[in-house]
């Protein structure tokens, strides 16, 4: 039962999805006389923590109950007040733990702080469950740069477009619209100069009720015109452009048609993309979803910023020796020397697979 219970406390965490982004996604089960007499989650960025809102639902005194909560609680002051004192005040006698809060304005302390008062404090048997819920914020807390996932579609024989260049349709309708959803859960999508010139896409999120990420465009040239479509509604979607170009000219221009852009020093030829994602972190960007083409996708993996990999393989087959694949650049000189994935996850996709990863080696951790 106990396992139920923390697994209840994980479903209602993923209802808080991007809107508590950068906090983590965090639920709360209240158990009193083997029955559950409140449960809550953190909803909204700035809004009242899982603790508090499974307290306020209680049906009944959680004294002497036992809260069940997928991150330590917090002791530190922030936009809400610490969880620890509204735990401790309400009475609640145990507290299990799902995993540990890597914030070292928490740490550890958290779960410190209810013990000193009298409160049993347990860790979850589910704690690398609760991690993986916020691989995310994990990241993000422990690097201050965004957590980074690679996707593409290809085909059979590894080919991202035809020899003539076309792309469009690679994966299925299905495929399609995961792809949305996960624009709808992460912060921001990234994509190169090239791939926007060769498709012109919106990056934008088409799912009901979805939200749109923010769009960050790689362009060392500044080569985009204004009239591409991911320079559109920029009054109601951030567009980040980030150019190593001294052109003052064309910088003022995308600033005045409402972009932000970030300017700076070329590395080895091409934007520095570790110095881009320091800032981007600085700008409380914790995700981004990298649909780039294979030149921006072969500097991602070299830098070290890809996270994790999401690899859509379609059942059609395009050969041709010029055709591209979805890592261009010189890549490895040996198979020792491979970029190295972790944590397999396979999903079907209608006719489509989708192959999930965690990147093993990662220049930057």
């Amino acid at each position: 039962m106990r396992e139920d219970y923390m697994r209840l406390a994980m479903e209602l965490a993923l209802k808080g999805g991007n809107r508590v982004s950068p906090n983590p996604m965090v639920g709360a089960v209240i158990v009193k006389d083997g029955e559950i007499i409140g449960q809550g989650y953190h909803e909204e960025y700035g809004g009242p923590h899982a603790e508090i809102n499974a307290l306020r639902s209680a049906v009944s005194s959680p004294e002497g109950a036992t809260m069940y909560v997928t991150l330590e609680p917090c002791c530190h002051h922030g936009k809400t007040p610490p969880c620890t004192e509204a735990v401790i005040r309400s009475g609640i006698s145990k507290v299990v733990v799902g995993a540990k809060d890597p914030n070292p304005l928490v740490a550890g302390r958290g779960m410190e702080i209810l013990r000193e008062s009298g409160i049993s404090v347990e860790i979850s048997e589910l704690e690398s469950e609760c991690e993986a819920l916020n691989r995310i914020f994990f990241h993000y807390i422990r690097t201050g740069t965004p957590y980074v996932v690679m996707k593409y579609a290809m085909t059979l024989d590894g080919k991202t477009a035809t020899s003539s260049g076309r792309s469009r349709w690679i994966s299925g309708e299905v495929s399609r619209e995961n792809v949305h959803r996960t624009r709808n859960m992460l912060t921001a999508i990234m994509t190169g100069s090239g791939t926007v010139l060769a498709d012109d896409p919106e990056l934008t999120c088409r799912i009901e009720g979805g939200r749109d990420p923010i769009r960050i465009i790689c362009d060392s040239r500044l080569r985009i015109p204004l009239d591409a479509k991911v320079f559109r509604n920029t009054d109601r979607i951030k567009t980040i452009v980030a150019t190593c170009t001294k052109d003052r000219s064309k910088i003022e221009n995308l600033e005045s048609a409402g972009c932000r852009v970030i300017r700076l020093k070329a590395r080895d030829g091409h934007l520095d993309l570790n110095m881009l994602m320091k800032k981007l972190g600085e700008e409380k960007i914790d995700s981004i979803l990298l649909e780039g083409g294979s030149t921006l996708n072969a500097a991602a993996l070299e830098s070290g910023i890809v996270s994790s990999v999401q690899a859509y393989i379609a059942p059609k087959i395009f050969g041709g020796e010029n055709a591209n694949g979805p890592v261009g650049g010189i890549g490895v000189f040996s198979p020792e020397m491979a970029y190295m994935m972790k944590n397999r996850k396979i999903t079907l996709m209608d006719d489509d697979i989708l192959l999930e990863y965690e990147v093993e080696r990662c220049l930057q951790e």
